[in-house]
């Protein structure tokens, strides 16, 4: 991020200044990339601002009369909220503190993490996607263990922003390996997508199911077997 930032335009829109430091970096800021050490003190509520008040402009086009209605007097401000603080948090915000620590005991058995809870929206319509995951870890005398619930912490940074599920589980994947360093990871998704159930074909039994494997996963094909066989099961 670049350190002189004394020749911002004060006048422009937040997120034009925002966006400014980002090209200049030359970082990519896709739906599902965090942008957080782009985002100064104070900015995240000016944004917030700015999206509450282009929401305002989209309900007046969808020809809302927001004004009288009183069910949606205060919609854009609710919505513009709901994105910056909550569905897209994982966008806005500084990962999680994880505390990580030494496998002292050596541990090298297979351990499994899930189903835990995720919730997302598809980066193609911004529909909700609901679904659970299962990790399962692979660990060797140098891995770091973490507690429980920092899973489920990471895991929700990581889906707290317009998603598609396949590199939704490939980024958990990815963030696993570097805090975890184990000897091999796997992952399965399954999650229902409203913008198939909701809209399009409005199909609401179809779910999406996806896998990732790193490591020992990937090369045991035994490994592999026995995580598939206890997650079923504990399904």
């Amino acid at each position: 991020m670049p350190t002189d930032l004394s020749s911002e335009i004060t006048d422009e829109p937040i997120s034009t200044r925002i966006r400014t430091r980002i090209e200049k970096a030359g970082v990519r800021f896709h739906a599902n990339d965090n942008i957080a050490a782009f985002i100064k003190d104070g900015e995240l509520e000016a944004l917030q601002a700015e999206v509450q008040s282009k929401l305002s402009g989209v309900l007046e086009s969808l020809v809302i009369d927001i004004e009288s209605d009183h069910n949606t007097q205060d919609t854009a401000r609710r919505v513009a909220k709901m994105y910056i603080q909550e569905v897209f948090r994982g966008r806005y915000q500084a990962p999680p503190p994880v505390t990580e620590f030494p496998n002292v005991e050596q541990l090298n058995e297979l351990m499994i993490v899930g189903p835990i809870t995720v919730r997302s929206a598809c980066s193609h319509h911004f529909c909700p996607i609901m679904g659970k995951v299962w990790i399962g870890v692979m660990p060797n005398e140098h891995s770091n263990l973490i507690g429980l619930s920092k899973y489920a912490r990471l895991i929700e940074w990581i889906m707290g922003r317009p998603q598609i599920q396949e590199e939704a589980v490939s980024q958990v994947a990815q963030l696993l390996m570097e805090k975890l360093k184990p000897d091999g990871l796997a992952i399965v998704m399954e999650a229902d997508h409203f913008c198939m159930s909701w809209r399009g074909v409005k199909d609401t039994d179809a779910k999406m199911i996806n896998s990732v494997m790193r490591g020992s996963f990937l090369s045991d094909a035994n490994l592999r077997r026995e995580f598939l066989a206890l997650i079923t099961k504990r399904g």
